[in-house]
């Protein structure tokens, strides 16, 4: 269903970019599934993190358009209760020896600014992009059923993800991206989703502090969305010096719907490390009068600060 609504383009990704899976630790049940696309020379990609819905490849446009362009870029699916993700997680970084940059979507956000803070005393994270995300499950109201996922049927967890999604009339674009992210949700089973909503409403809370020298870029729509005006307006707050990146529309999946503002939004924020160790491009793709427009750009922010 997803396959065919959304984009062929979704066929020729599933055909190019590999899917790999990766052991970190003793544990062999926890297995990341992963695509790595783009040059291996880079060693600081942009690392993406889904929602709860999500698997890797609801971020096939972003892989597409921005290896093309000359970005390393490397999609995960998430799994493991929140110290798992943690432990496993940066385990992951030392089988590929990397540093990154982070687009984290709704839970992926949350998950990239609390592993930005699990990290800060020897960092690995350069920089956030946080899309429609937030940083306190207590948004959702639902920490003392947390602990209740476990025991809960499939259909009934998927219906309490469904209950996020847009349930009023989008357009063509919006309709085909929510049905692809049903055909994903349809993908995950028991343990997976249940794995997930715990993640998404046990009690937790990003520490500001431990993360505030990171680069952020904050990217939420105008909207309906299953993010309240509150949750992002905390979000501000909590990172008053990012740049926001606002979309008109794009419900609850921009990057599927409203692609090519979200990759133009992705390329202005790493656009700041080029010519640096922390590029996720590679060097021979950015012009000297680009890197010169950077050195320029940085200078004047330098000055305004």
């Amino acid at each position: 269903m997803g396959e065919i609504k959304v984009s062929p383009d979704y066929n020729w990704f599933r055909s190019t970019v590999p899917l790999k899976k990766i052991i970190v630790d003793d544990d062999d049940s926890k297995i990341w599934s992963l695509y790595d696309a783009g040059p291996r020379n880079i060693r600081c990609p942009l690392i993406f993190l889904p929602p709860v819905s999500g698997t890797a490849d609801v971020f096939f446009r972003q892989i597409l358009a921005l290896t093309g362009w000359g970005y390393r870029v490397i999609a995960v699916s998430i799994i493991g209760s929140l110290l798992q993700f943690m432990s496993t997680f940066h385990g992951f970084f030392f089988v590929l020896m990397v540093h990154v940059h982070l687009f984290g979507a709704s839970l992926g956000g949350f998950l990239a600014q609390k592993f930005a803070e699990y990290t800060h005393k020897s960092p690995r994270v350069h920089s956030l992009i946080l899309c429609n995300s937030f940083s306190d499950t207590s948004i959702f109201n639902q920490t003392w059923t947390a602990n209740s996922f476990w025991l809960m049927p499939s259909f009934m967890l998927k219906k309490i993800v469904l209950g996020n999604f847009s349930s009023g009339p989008v357009d063509p674009m919006m309709a085909d991206a929510i049905d692809f992210m049903v055909d994903r949700l349809e993908s995950l089973g028991q343990s997976e989703l249940a794995s997930r909503l715990t993640l998404n409403c046990q009690n937790s809370y990003v520490e500001p502090h431990k993360i505030r020298d990171i680069p952020v870029t904050i990217m939420d729509v105008f909207d309906q969305s299953a993010l309240s005006t509150e949750a992002k307006e905390e979000m501000y707050k909590l990172y008053p010096n990012a740049r926001r990146a606002h979309l008109k529309t794009g419900g609850n999946f921009p990057y599927l719907c409203r692609s090519a503002e979200v990759n133009l939004y992705v390329q202005i924020h790493l656009l700041q490390f080029h010519g640096t160790k922390y590029a996720a491009i590679d060097p021979s793709m950015v012009s000297a009068e680009e890197l010169e427009v950077q050195k320029g750009s940085l200078s004047l922010s330098q000055e305004e600060q």
